[in-house]
């Protein structure tokens, strides 16, 4: 959809909503909507809405338990976040063009990005139990001076639900629990969680478990494409002997090789040694069965017809313990102070076997990230002060291998990242800086100075393909600022300008990895990358009117430079290799020329009558690479994404009908051979398409709701943007949900 178009749009949302404010002007009936509302994810303190200069998109507890979505990652896309899938066990959410490593994941404080998020796409988000959730922040634009390396999109913040603390003698006991099947993917999950809290101390446990089967994709023709696909036809077997073979799907619309299993665990507890000082103890594993990677899965061979008997991801897990102190005194040099130290742990593993082939290759990734903050805050008449410093230290210890599935021998291979020392260090300290100015204007200003540096080693090169080195290292210095105003108007009208800067320093699957990116094409170590970085500007305006809507819109512009891309390169004076036994053509990780991306978004809610409610939302984003003539087409730059919904929430009983629509992607806007899978979409790109989905629930008791929901109700298939996997098809969604 051109830019024009998409204004359009952007000024019928507009149009529409001054309609409903004239007609509405006046009666203050019920009053729901207001800039007070706390945001926690800028400066990590909470502060109001009316103070802040980023577009930010808040989740309630309410809002996730409305939509029983099985992940994390599908809770964003069916509120109108972009998300990218590889396979069902996966969701790569996008912000204003940039995605994973290029945004930042944060749980509970604790950064979650590492040495090895790669820039492509990243399923990581779905390591975190959506039913533990209490909270999500969505803070978009580049924010690397309070998030450091990689927040050139924005960030996620993820918050789990917290301890409770009796206010009195009598101990505090909550408990929570839910179960949820969906018909789309046979799949059924379980949640049990509950408090324990005294007046000092108190405890939070959450337990949940997901199976997901194969997923069913819509058996409908999409009205914008009047062709079929991301059938699954057939798919690779073993016959009684061991040998593959490929077998006939009998349900093309059934995505064999897609189900998983996956348990979360949070346990957390809290201490009030006084009513000033606190104590947190923040425990979080997250498992899971193997998981088919179903886009590689589909991969064709001009020799065997497909190219891989299996590929999957080998359990995926994730500790997380995590310390934080909390003190307060108004007397001190400082009036607050927050201490954390964290720790976590991470085993990711690759696994594959070509078609016919004896060997099962394994690549193995261990991961230990230590990190330690500290912030202190500071409050001096119109000027609130903040300021500490964040450390990240990364070690990761890659393995590689190949079995035998007959003999069950075992023999060296290269692996994903060289195979002996690799650590990424991150050391910085910043200042924010809040002034009020007066009762409408307040200046909100950021700055942020680090260190970073990598170091990687080679103990086989003889595997490792003869490198010309068996070092690679780097030390950067990273800087960061930003600068906003506010101006608010009796609470009514917020508008806001915002000049903030970005940066990502390249990590280890940046500067060391060699894998096997298509077919045929081999990624190899480039020791000169720089780090990318982005200025953006960005245009906010809030409108409240008659305390019962609610308009948000911004516009924003980002400079995108020293963007890293994959293009061709020479390894040892040669533009090819042999790996895994093929003769491939070699790939790198290069900074390339400038980029600029543009776009808005903007978001009405309100209280159209009575008990109904109406919101609208609408994301639009447009990349181009610069060049000296014709610019072209940058990566991870999803098409228009509209969001509408009718909502009836009522004592008992609440429904919400609401559509979502993506438009098309067409195949001359992807950039190709690059991270927009054009090998997954349709000859002419990916068609647009639309949804249709109906959400209700009933409280059949004051602590027990039943929920009920129907999901793609045309049974429309269809594609997400850059995605190797269909969605789901008409899905059946039943939930019991109990709190006592």
């Amino acid at each position: 959809m051109s830019i024009v178009r998409s204004s359009y749009l952007l000024f019928l949302i507009l149009f529409l909503s001054s309609f409903i404010k004239a007609q509405t002007e006046g009666d203050d009936s019920l009053k729901i909507y207001t800039f007070e509302e706390a945001v926690i994810s800028v400066n990590k303190e909470a502060e109001l809405v009316k103070t802040v200069p980023s577009e930010v998109f808040i989740l309630k507890q309410k809002d996730i338990e409305k939509i029983n979505t099985f992940n994390t990652a599908d809770l964003l896309f069916a509120n109108g976040i972009q998300v990218q899938k590889s396979q069902m066990g996966g969701g790569s959410p996008v912000i204003r063009g940039f995605e994973a490593s290029r945004i930042v994941l944060v749980v509970d404080g604790v950064r979650l990005n590492n040495l090895i998020y790669r820039s492509g796409h990243l399923q990581d988000i779905v390591k975190t139990d959506v039913n533990s959730l209490e909270r999500i922040e969505v803070l978009f634009g580049p924010a690397s001076n309070r998030y450091g390396s990689d927040a050139l999109g924005g960030v996620i913040h993820l918050f789990t639900k917290k301890p409770k603390l009796s206010v009195d003698s009598i101990i505090l006991f909550n408990l929570s629990a839910a179960t949820a099947y969906n018909s789309g993917c046979n799949g059924l999950f379980g949640h049990l969680d509950f408090n324990i809290g005294k007046r000092r101390f108190a405890s939070f446990s959450s337990f949940s478990y997901n199976r997901f089967g194969d997923l069913r994709s819509g058996s409908n023709q999409n009205p914008f494409y009047k062709s079929a696909y991301g059938e699954r036809n057939f798919y690779a077997g073993l016959t009684q002997d061991g040998q593959d073979t490929v077998l006939s799907n009998s349900n093309p619309m059934l995505q064999i090789g897609s189900g998983y299993s996956q348990y979360d665990i949070v346990q957390k507890f809290l201490f009030r040694q006084r009513d000033n000082l606190t104590h947190g103890l923040n425990l979080q594993l997250s498992n899971s069965t193997n998981v088919p990677r179903y886009d590689r899965l589909t991969d064709l061979s001009a020799a065997t017809g497909l190219k891989f008997a299996e590929w999957f991801y080998g359990p995926q897990t994730r500790l997380l313990a995590a310390y934080d102190l909390n003190y307060q005194n108004p007397n001190l040099l400082f009036e607050s102070l927050r201490f954390g130290l964290n720790y976590q742990y991470l085993v990711e593993s690759r696994h594959a076997r070509n078609f016919a082939n004896d060997f099962l290759n394994s690549r193995i990734e261990f991961v230990h990230v230590i990190a330690s903050n500290l912030d202190f805050k500071k409050t001096l008449r119109r000027h609130e002060l903040r300021f500490g410093y964040d450390i990240q230290v990364n070690m990761l210890k890659s393995t590689a291998f190949k079995t035998n599935i007959f003999t069950d021998t075992t023999a060296r291979i290269s692996s994903r990242y060289p195979d002996g020392k690799n650590n990424l260090n991150h050391f910085a300290l910043y200042f924010s800086h809040t002034w009020k100015i007066n009762e409408q204007l307040t200046l909100v200003d950021g700055l942020r100075l680090g260190y970073s540096n990598l170091f990687s080693t080679i103990l086989n090169n003889d595997i490792m393909f003869n490198l010309p080195y068996s070092e690679i290292s780097q030390q950067t210095p990273v800087y960061s600022g930003s600068a906003g105003l506010v101006y608010t108007l009796r609470d009514e009208l917020k508008l806001s300008a915002m000049l903030s800067s970005g940066f990502r320093v390249p990590n280890v699957d940046d500067l060391s990895k060699i894998f096997e990116s298509a077919p045929g094409a081999v990624i190899v170590p480039n020791r000169n990358l720089r780090p990318e970085k982005t200025i953006s500007y960005e245009l906010g305006i809030s409108n409240i009117f008659a305390r019962r809507f609610k308009l948000e819109s911004s516009i924003y512009y980002s400079d995108f430079f020293d963007i890293v891309l994959v293009d061709k390169f020479t390894f040892d004076g040669s533009d090819s290799l042999v790996y895994d036994g093929i003769n491939s053509a070699v790939f790198a990780n290069q900074n390339k020329k400038a980029a600029y991306i543009l776009g808005f978004s903007s978001r009405f809610r309100g209280n159209i009558a009575g008990n109904f409610f109406l919101s609208v939302s609408a994301n639009y984003n447009y990349g181009r690479i610069k060049t000296d003539s014709t610019a072209t087409p940058l990566d991870h730059i999803p098409p228009l994404l509209l969001r509408g919904a009718l909502s009836y929430v009522g004592k008992k009983f609440s429904a919400e009908f609401f559509s979502i629509y993506n438009g098309w992607k067409r195949l001359k806007d992807y950039f190709l051979n690059g991270e927009d899978n054009e090998q997954y979409a349709t000859p002419l790109g990916m068609p647009a398409w639309f949804t249709l989905n109906l959400n209700a629930s009933y409280n059949i008791h004051k602590n027990i709701i039943i929920q009920v929901g129907i999901e793609n109700i045309l049974d429309t298939q269809y594609r997400t943007f850059a995605s190797g996997i269909n969605a789901p098809g008409r899905n059946f969604q039943v939930a019991v949900r109990a709190k006592f």
